[in-house]
């Protein structure tokens, strides 16, 4: 049989070799997985920017129709002053002819 100390230095050497093999096997995995990991990463971060691109495209449509509707406006805006301005030029214009003709009729009377 082999001696106590010899036995002790078999089993040593056993669990040393034993570890050192785990080791290399969970480098080898982690090394494995990182490129996958990466290229995750790297898919999510361009759909994260496709997404962005697309709701930054849709603001800009969105800021292009509000500003045609604003034009809109304005122009309807100006349209209703110069119909409005017309409007009160030809009543002014009535008002004071009606004032004058009822002046005469006084005078007549």
């Amino acid at each position: 049989m082999m001696s106590r100390p010899l036995l002790l230095v078999f089993l040593l050497l056993i669990l040393i070799i034993t570890s050192q093999f785990e080791w290399r096997q969970q480098l080898v995995v982690d090394l494995d997985t990182t490129p996958t990991i990466n290229q995750k990463q790297y898919q999510i971060s361009k759909r994260e920017e496709a997404v962005k691109e697309k709701i930054i495209l849709s603001q800009e449509k969105n800021i292009q129709r509000l500003n045609e509707l604003v034009r809109s406006l304005q122009e309807q805006l100006l349209s209703c002053r110069g119909n409005n301005g017309t409007t009160n030029g030809t009543v002014n214009h009535m008002t004071k002819h009606v004032i004058e003709l009822e002046r005469q009729q006084m005078l007549e009377d």
